[in-house]
């Protein structure tokens, strides 16, 4: 029972017994009429966080003009999808998790990319080889029917409050007269390494929007992009249908076609998406429920097994003040380990979510930690928990998702909540461009290798299937049930780590939101652990961990984007990552 269900059922019972009373004697007493007490009012205002400051404009807006925190989100996300275009956009997908809080309920809308139904498992095999992740990736196999635009319309429909279209004037607005491009995206597009590996600047549209003439967008250059205008005016006016029927399927299938490597897909693959909804996967640590999203999401499993084992690793005594770090890069190894094996799209195999969160699963796990210099190796649940053996009913898999990615979170006036986590998966995900957005390259999240050892890869490519995501939105409550917490990151499979890291910075280690947001990045996944040594205090880490005998990977510009809201006596704490071009803004009263 929710904290408000208790007030209202306790404030039925006192207006019960006050008629008992007035009906049992001769004379009743006249009092005076208590106040009327308003319904568990939300005080703590309306925030939002995320990766550009004209993307939180275009989010504050629609909370002033009465909106939702879904509305707001598609405003954030259309807007991001233009000034950002290298982490995500409508041509790509998501995780939305949204919090209601009058209904106390929480729903997952899984927008995340499918697969052609004219593939199978060999999507990334060419004469018995598998093929490397840079040709895969330029490739029009690597693009999944997109999911972000359909998000939106099952998101607004359940929760939207604004007039759908009014959530893509802001967006509309920059597109047709033109944004200022940012030293973010000036930058990207100038580094020579993405030119060399990208064909960004080969292929023609996208070559003639991002490089005019020849020479990339210019810090400070104003950009315009008509295409992008009319495609976002006529959903906004005619409805999703226009996305994903007609002319703009159309052009989606034609430039996928083109070679290298084309695309199988059909205008009834994109025609027939479908968002998924399905419930949060919600664990409780400590006096918090943490809630994220299910598979084919990574969010679930490792933001609250992480935690878990973090827990369970630190010593129970001792003045050690780096035990908590130590005890935060086992826990990753054993964490990560599992989820590589296990998680997968949860439609088309069997996955042991709630089995790799149990406690006593993350008992037995935490006896299982690995020597600093040992490969980490899943776990089994099932004989864990006194069933079957699970670990051998799949070949083990060690894909890479790229850093495409973005993240914001958002608080609405009435304590409404979003974090979502958008992606088109690469930088500028497959490089190809239509109707003024690129399209993603998710595919390259399914395993290349569909077997190993002649056991199946969970995470194989198959017909209709999600890839594996790494994306983690994340809403923490306290023990009282209110929200205490909103987090998430881009950042390719490097997603985990930083979410978990803001999770136990700010409910363990004391941090701000700000705080949490800009410490060094450690990630702890196989053989190496990488640390951010250009952050401080990044490279004490570094050499501690080496000292211990972990193989240490030192790391430079991190791509975390951590954007993140903490509820505080005060009101709320926002906390943009210093490492891109973010703020988190309070809406003023």
């Amino acid at each position: 029972m929710s904290v408000k269900t208790l007030f209202l059922a306790g404030t039925s019972a006192l207006l019960l017994a006050a008629c008992q009373q007035a009906t049992n004697g001769s004379e009743p007493e006249v009092t005076e009429t208590p106040p009327v007490v308003e319904e568990d009012l939300w005080t703590h205002g309306a925030m939002v966080a995320a990766a550009d400051p004209r993307a939180v404009e275009a989010g504050l807006e629609a909370l002033r003009n009465g909106g939702h925190a879904v509305d707001a989100a598609i405003a954030v996300h259309t807007v991001l999808g233009l000034v950002e275009p290298q982490s995500s956009g409508i041509g790509g997908g998501a995780f939305m998790v949204v919090y209601e809080r009058e209904s106390d309920e929480m729903t997952v809308y899984d927008g995340r990319e499918t697969a052609p139904m004219a593939i199978d498992e060999n999507l990334f095999v060419e004469n018995g080889e598998v093929l490397g992740f840079l040709d895969a990736w330029q490739s029009g196999r690597s693009a999944g029917v997109p999911g972000a635009i359909a998000l939106y319309k099952t998101a607004h429909d359940a929760h939207g409050k604004n007039a759908w279209a009014s959530n893509f004037e802001a967006a509309i607005d920059l597109a047709a007269d033109g944004f200022v491009v940012s030293p973010r995206l000036a930058g990207t597009l100038a580094d020579p390494r993405l030119r060399q590996f990208t064909r960004l600047d080969d292929h023609p549209v996208s070559a003639a929007y991002f490089y005019p003439e020849g020479e990339p967008l210019a810090e400070g250059a104003v950009r315009d992009n008509p295409g992008y205008a009319e495609t976002l005016r006529r959903i906004a006016t005619d409805g999703i249908e226009t996305f994903y029927i007609g002319e703009n399927a159309e052009a989606i299938v034609a430039t996928l076609a083109e070679d290298p490597r084309p695309s199988v897909m059909t205008v009834e693959d994109i025609a027939g998406y479908e968002v998924k909804v399905r419930p949060a996967l919600c664990g409780e640590w400590r006096d918090y429920r943490i809630c994220s999203a299910p598979p084919p999401s990574s969010g679930g499993v490792t933001q609250n097994a992480i935690p878990g084992l973090y827990d369970r690793l630190l010593p129970e005594e001792g003045d050690d003040a780096f035990a908590p770090i130590r005890a935060f890069v086992d826990a990753q190894r054993l964490a990560y380990a599992d989820r590589d094996h296990y998680v997968a799209d949860a439609d088309f195999v069997q996955v042991p979510a709630m089995d790799l969160i149990n406690p006593d699963y993350l008992d037995v796990r935490a006896t299982e930690v690995f020597e600093p210099d040992a490969v980490p190796t899943p776990g089994d649940p099932g004989v864990a928990l006194g069933g079957n053996p699970m670990v051998g009913m799949w070949g083990q898999d060690p894909t890479e998702d790229a850093p495409g990615t973005t993240h914001f979170s958002v608080v609405d006036g009435d304590g409404n909540v979003v974090s979502m986590t958008a992606t088109i998966e690469a930088p500028f995900g497959n490089s190809r461009m239509v109707n003024g957005y690129l399209l993603n390259n998710e595919l390259t999240d399914f395993a290349r290798q569909p077997r190993k050892s002649n056991l199946p890869v969970a995470n194989a490519p198959a017909a209709g299937k999600r890839p594996r995501s790494s994306m983690s939105p994340t809403i923490i409550f306290d023990e009282e049930g209110d929200l205490k917490m909103v987090t998430g990151s881009p950042g390719g499979n490097s997603i985990v780590a930083y979410v978990s890291k803001t999770v136990l910075a700010v409910l363990d280690w004391g941090d701000t939101a700000q705080q949490a947001a800009a410490r060094p990045n450690i990630i702890a996944r196989g053989e190496s652990v990488g640390v951010e040594v250009d952050v401080e205090g990044g490279q004490e880490i570094a050499d501690q961990l080496t000292a211990l005998g972990y193989n240490v990977e030192e790391r430079r510009g991190e791509n975390s984007g951590l954007h993140l809201i903490v509820v505080t006596e005060e009101g709320l704490d926002g906390g943009a990552d210093p490492r891109r071009e973010g703020v988190a803004l309070a809406l003023e009263e």
